[in-house]
Parts: C-alpha cells; structure tokens; sequence
C-alpha cells in the first residue's frame, strides 16, 4: 500500500472512530439524563398490569408473546416487545415494571420507574368501565409512588429525580374506538366535534394533574390511525378504514397537541415532545413494502376474514412471517412495527414528532 492510501485508510478509520464515539457519547447522555420512565396510557404500553385484574381485557395467554424472549405471555398485547420496551433500550434502561405487580411488595422500588398503563383504559373513566386501571386511577396510583418516593428520597430530592424522569402516556384511542361503534342516535347528541372537546377537556385536567405531581418531562403519543385496524375495516363493506374514526384521531392528536404546547408555555418547567403515530403508522399501512411490510390490512393473529372477528387467542391462527405484519391483531401493532414506531419517535424530525423528539427531550 503506497503512503497516499495508507493516510485515506487511516482517515477513514478515525473517521469512524469519531462518529462511534459521537454517537456512544449521545447514547450516554440521554442515560445519564433521564433516571427513569413513568408510563400512563392504554393496551399500547400495558406490560402486565392486566394480569392483575378480573377483566377480559387480557393478553396473558398464546400467542401473544410468542416472540418475546422466552416464548411466552407477559400481558403485552403483542407478539413480543411493546413501546415501553423499546422506549426504555433506547434510553438504555430496563422496561418499567407493571405497579400493580411491585406495588404489593413491602420493599416496592418505585425510583427506577412504574409502567400504570392498562388495557382498554381511555380519558373518560367510562372507557371500557370496571374492566381495566382508568387513566384518572392509573394518576391516583402514580400519586401514591410520588408520595413514596418523597418519603423516601425526600422532599427535594424527590422533586428533582421526577423533573428528570420521561413521562410517557399513550390514551385515546378506545374513546375513539368507543364513539365509532356507538349508535347514530348516540352520535347525534354527541357530535365528533363536541366528543373531543370534552375529551379535551378531561386531559386538561388530567395532564394538570400529573404535572402538579412533579412530572415535568412529557411525551405524549397521539392516538394512531385507529380507523385502519383490522377491527375497524372488518365493519366495512369494501374493507377500507374508517373515516370517521381517522378523522376523530386528527382531531384528537391536533388538540392535544395544542394543549401541550399551551401548557409548555404557562408551566414552569414543562418540556414535552408529541409523537404524531397517526401519521407515522398510516406510511406504513398506505406504503407497506416501502417499510418493509407484505401485509397492513389483516392482522397476523386472529379469526375470521381479515382475523379480524375474534382476537388473538390460544385456538387463534397466527402467521408465520411477523415482522412482514403492521398488526398483531385485530387491533395492535405487532413487535416490528412497534419497533419501527419508536425508532421515528426517538430521532425522528417534525412533523411526525414535534417540537424535539426523544433523545432532544431527554437531553434537556
């Protein structure tokens, strides 16, 4: 090799070097900033906290989890990891256990994080009523670790791990999914205009709430395209999604937007980052092979046309090519596309994710 090559070679190796470096360095920082993740929301982030409860709302039986490691249920509605998962790897911690299964222990660590999400929780208490932690309980309960945690750690000690800590909290779409199925007379004293004002409204309180309870740190997942799962197109004669119901997360995911950026404005302290899903999912659903994906309408296990009429259950067909599905079943993502989402979410750019993304909140 002649003295010219050698020097490329050797610049190109530093080079290397150099962006390694950069990017471990980056890695490490959004570590060191962020002590832990707190996790409110839906089947979408439930690790377990279903397991818990007498509900039908459960996925602790085959197939799901058949990906995850060791082969087996865990209570997340997927065929192996789920957003709190991949979320916690990107930030380089563990996922954040389910409360309800630390928080019967007498020696209960709360300081790593808490996962309160639930299955078939939504803004309104009456989502899915008595079957699962509504997000007005899911805060009740993370009120019960901020006070552990003060007496713990005290006071001030307290306050300033929550401000470093993520809080991350996905709700809304089985409100949606909820109006969508009700009645037209229902509908009809019940606009979708008026339907998410008052959601709104509920979390306005709801977020106040929580940020009255220390979390200063906010990342907030707008409901997806719920109108295109498999569920929802099952109900239609062409098997297309439903407008209404894309329309109504729109409309959500714009509002909360605006309400998070009001709050950021008015509250001291507050940095949060929106992750439009709505948008980011539908790429995938309206351009599958550009993704990677050979199917986005039918959901991988399931029964009936599109296995979209019964859900994933143990006498369930499944397929056999995962990571080629958007949906696990009839309703949630599968551990690819969820992979995929977080990804976006994490280093991604507006408007899918917006006004910073991830790492950018973390590093803040």
């Amino acid at each position: 090799m002649d003295a010219g090559n050698t020097i490329a070679a050797a610049s190109s190796a530093v080079a290397i070097v150099v962006v390694l470096v950069a990017a471990a360095s980056s890695l490490a920082a959004a570590e060191a900033a962020v002590p832990a993740v707190y996790v409110l929301g839906d089947s979408l982030a439930d690790v377990g906290n279903n397991n818990h409860l007498l509900t039908l709302l459960k996925a602790d039986f085959p197939h799901n989890g058949i990906d995850y490691p060791g082969g087996k249920a865990t209570g997340r509605f997927s065929n192996g990891k789920n957003f709190p998962d991949f979320l916690a790897e990107n930030l380089g911690l563990a996922t954040s256990p389910p409360y309800l299964t630390i928080s019967s222990s007498s020696s209960a660590n709360y300081v790593n994080g808490v996962n309160f999400a639930s299955g078939g929780a939504g803004v309104f208490n009456s989502t899915n009523k008595d079957q699962c932690i509504s997000f007005d309980k899911q805060i009740e309960y993370y009120s019960k670790v901020q006070a552990s945690l003060v007496q713990s750690l005290g006071e001030a000690q307290a306050a300033s791990h929550l401000a470093k800590s993520l809080f991350a909290i996905t709700i809304g779409s089985n409100d949606i999914i909820g109006y969508v199925r009700s009645s037209a007379a229902a509908k009809a004293t019940n606009p979708l205009e008026q339907f998410v004002d008052a959601l709104i409204q509920s979390l306005t309180g709801q977020l106040q709430r929580l940020y009255d309870l220390g979390a200063r740190r906010v990342l907030f997942l707008g409901t997806g395209p719920v109108g295109c799962c498999p569920s929802l197109r099952e109900l239609s004669a062409d098997r297309g999604c439903s407008g209404e119901a894309n329309d109504a997360s729109a409309r959500y995911n714009a509002a909360a937007a605006s309400l998070l950026r009001g709050m950021g404005e008015r509250r001291a302290g507050l940095r949060y980052a929106v992750f439009d899903s709505s948008a980011a999912l539908l790429r995938y659903i309206e351009r599958p092979a550009a993704y990677g994906f050979a199917e986005a309408r039918a959901a991988c296990c399931g029964l009936g046309d599109m296995n979209a009429k019964i859900g994933c259950t143990p006498v369930s067909f499944y397929c056999a090519n995962r990571t080629g599905y958007v949906f696990w079943d009839f309703y949630h993502p599968t551990e690819a596309t969820a992979r995929m989402l977080t990804a976006v979410a994490f280093d991604g750019s507006p408007p899918l994710v917006f006004p910073v993304n991830i790492r950018q909140l973390a590093d803040m």
